[in-house]
Protein backbone atom coordinates (compact mmCIF):
# COMPACT_ATOMS: atom_id res chain seq x y z
CA UNK A 1 0.00 0.00 0.00
CA UNK A 2 2.68 2.38 -0.03
CA UNK A 3 4.23 1.70 -2.83
CA UNK A 4 0.96 2.67 -4.70
CA UNK A 5 0.81 6.47 -2.77
CA UNK A 6 4.79 6.53 -3.81
CA UNK A 7 3.22 5.98 -7.38
CA UNK A 8 0.76 8.36 -7.46
CA UNK A 9 2.50 10.94 -5.85
CA UNK A 10 5.16 10.58 -8.60
CA UNK A 11 3.07 11.12 -11.53
CA UNK A 12 2.39 7.17 -12.90
CA UNK A 13 -1.32 7.33 -12.73
CA UNK A 14 -1.67 10.39 -15.46
CA UNK A 15 -0.66 10.15 -18.75
CA UNK A 16 2.75 11.02 -20.38
CA UNK A 17 3.01 14.12 -21.28
CA UNK A 18 0.77 15.29 -18.73
CA UNK A 19 -2.40 15.91 -21.12
CA UNK A 20 -0.83 19.46 -22.05
CA UNK A 21 -1.14 20.85 -26.08
CA UNK A 22 2.11 19.19 -27.37
CA UNK A 23 2.28 22.80 -29.91
CA UNK A 24 3.06 24.70 -26.60
CA UNK A 25 5.30 22.72 -25.85
CA UNK A 26 7.40 24.20 -29.17
CA UNK A 27 6.52 27.81 -27.88
CA UNK A 28 10.38 27.93 -25.65
CA UNK A 29 12.08 26.29 -28.65
CA UNK A 30 10.84 28.76 -30.98
CA UNK A 31 11.40 31.53 -28.90
CA UNK A 32 14.92 30.56 -27.74
CA UNK A 33 15.75 30.47 -31.78
CA UNK A 34 14.95 33.83 -31.94
CA UNK A 35 16.34 35.06 -29.02
CA UNK A 36 19.66 33.27 -31.20
CA UNK A 37 18.56 34.72 -34.32
CA UNK A 38 18.93 38.28 -33.01
CA UNK A 39 21.61 38.44 -30.62
CA UNK A 40 23.81 36.12 -32.35
CA UNK A 41 22.87 34.83 -35.89
CA UNK A 42 22.13 38.31 -37.23
CA UNK A 43 24.56 40.21 -35.79
CA UNK A 44 27.57 37.67 -37.68
CA UNK A 45 25.56 37.69 -41.20
CA UNK A 46 26.23 42.10 -41.43
CA UNK A 47 29.40 41.84 -40.15
CA UNK A 48 30.24 39.17 -42.97
CA UNK A 49 28.10 41.62 -45.49
CA UNK A 50 30.03 44.75 -44.13
CA UNK A 51 33.31 43.22 -44.63
CA UNK A 52 32.35 41.61 -48.03
CA UNK A 53 32.01 45.18 -49.49
CA UNK A 54 35.03 46.38 -47.81
CA UNK A 55 37.36 43.43 -49.59
CA UNK A 56 35.58 44.53 -53.13
CA UNK A 57 36.42 47.92 -52.42
CA UNK A 58 40.29 48.23 -52.30
CA UNK A 59 42.50 49.83 -54.66
CA UNK A 60 45.76 50.63 -55.14
CA UNK A 61 46.88 52.63 -52.82
CA UNK A 62 45.22 52.04 -49.76
CA UNK A 63 46.40 51.43 -46.76
CA UNK A 64 45.52 47.70 -45.15
CA UNK A 65 46.22 45.51 -42.12
CA UNK A 66 46.05 41.93 -42.78
CA UNK A 67 44.91 39.06 -40.36
CA UNK A 68 48.45 38.22 -39.58
CA UNK A 69 48.67 42.04 -38.01
CA UNK A 70 51.28 43.64 -41.08
CA UNK A 71 50.16 47.45 -41.38
CA UNK A 72 51.06 47.43 -45.70
CA UNK A 73 50.02 49.61 -48.75
CA UNK A 74 48.31 48.03 -51.31
CA UNK A 75 50.82 47.64 -54.74
CA UNK A 76 49.31 45.98 -57.45
CA UNK A 77 45.59 44.18 -57.03
CA UNK A 78 44.82 41.58 -59.12
CA UNK A 79 41.61 38.74 -58.68
CA UNK A 80 42.01 37.62 -55.43
CA UNK A 81 45.47 38.34 -54.99
CA UNK A 82 46.86 41.71 -53.20
CA UNK A 83 50.41 42.84 -53.70
CA UNK A 84 51.26 44.71 -50.56
CA UNK A 85 54.34 46.90 -49.99
CA UNK A 86 55.78 46.58 -46.55
CA UNK A 87 58.66 49.08 -47.11
CA UNK A 88 61.47 47.40 -48.69
CA UNK A 89 59.53 44.17 -48.92
CA UNK A 90 56.46 43.31 -51.54
CA UNK A 91 54.43 40.64 -50.25
CA UNK A 92 51.51 38.30 -52.21
CA UNK A 93 48.34 37.96 -49.87
CA UNK A 94 44.69 36.58 -50.74
CA UNK A 95 42.30 38.92 -50.26
CA UNK A 96 40.20 37.37 -47.68
CA UNK A 97 43.29 37.89 -45.27
CA UNK A 98 43.23 41.85 -45.13
CA UNK A 99 40.99 42.52 -41.76
CA UNK A 100 40.90 45.81 -42.60
CA UNK A 101 41.50 49.18 -44.78
CA UNK A 102 43.11 51.85 -42.45
CA UNK A 103 42.82 55.81 -43.72
CA UNK A 104 45.92 57.30 -42.89
CA UNK A 105 44.87 60.47 -42.34
CA UNK A 106 42.67 60.28 -39.58
CA UNK A 107 43.85 60.46 -35.94
CA UNK A 108 42.67 58.80 -32.90
CA UNK A 109 41.19 61.59 -30.30
CA UNK A 110 44.03 62.91 -28.20
CA UNK A 111 43.19 61.11 -24.96
CA UNK A 112 42.02 63.62 -21.70
CA UNK A 113 44.06 63.46 -18.88
CA UNK A 114 43.25 62.23 -15.77
CA UNK A 115 40.77 63.54 -12.81
CA UNK A 116 42.81 65.24 -10.75
CA UNK A 117 45.89 66.42 -12.92
CA UNK A 118 44.43 69.31 -13.96
CA UNK A 119 43.71 70.44 -10.06
CA UNK A 120 47.97 70.92 -9.88
CA UNK A 121 48.15 74.78 -11.07
CA UNK A 122 49.93 77.70 -9.83
CA UNK A 123 52.17 75.14 -7.83
CA UNK A 124 49.57 74.57 -5.67
CA UNK A 125 48.79 70.43 -4.76
CA UNK A 126 45.97 70.79 -2.19
CA UNK A 127 48.84 70.42 0.73
CA UNK A 128 49.04 73.87 3.25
Amino acid sequence: MLWTNVAYAMGAGQPAGGGANPIASFVPLILMFAIFYFLLIRPQQKKAKEHKAMLEAIKKGDNVVTAGGLYARVFEVQDDVLVLDLGETKVRVGRSFVSAVIDPKAKKDDKKPAKGADKKEDGKDGQK
